[in-house]
């Protein structure tokens, strides 16, 4: 079983959280999730992690459609901060807008992340494919 040190989940909504984190709770060994219901309160986190000299999470899913600052928000300002290790970030959407995926697909151009595109509900076998490329 694969082992992930630190995992974000970045959406505002409980059921998605609850189905994904029971989802890594069986196919995944992990020290940390943690859960945000935006992005300005993950961003955040993570600048706080960073300026404490803890480690960041290795793999995030990121909802596009929340309150505050949405998924779209986040990615821009993540991708401009001085992170050196590269981190899977998995958009988990319920849009079926083109305008999105090719907007996933430029996020995707401008970093050295790796962001992947995903429908919900995400299942076991997407968590399993997630992690493996992390």
């Amino acid at each position: 079983m694969t082992k992930i040190n630190h995992i974000y989940i970045i959406d505002d909504d409980p059921i998605t959280v609850f189905g994904i984190r029971k989802m890594i709770d069986s196919v995944v060994q992990f020290d940390v999730i943690t859960t945000h219901g935006n992005g300005k309160l993950a961003i955040e986190g993570i600048k706080n992690l960073q300026k404490e000299n803890q480690k960041l999470p290795e793999v995030i899913f990121l909802d596009l459609n929340m309150p505050i600052m949405d998924g779209w928000q986040f990615l821009e300002e993540f991708i401009s901060l001085p992170i050196k290790t590269k981190i899977q970030i998995n958009i988990v959407t319920s849009s079926i807008d083109g305008i999105d995926k090719r907007k996933w697909e430029l996020y995707n151009s401008k970093t050295h992340h790796n962001v992947t595109f995903n429908h919900k509900p995400v299942g076991k076998k997407e968590i399993i494919e997630i992690i493996k490329s992390s």
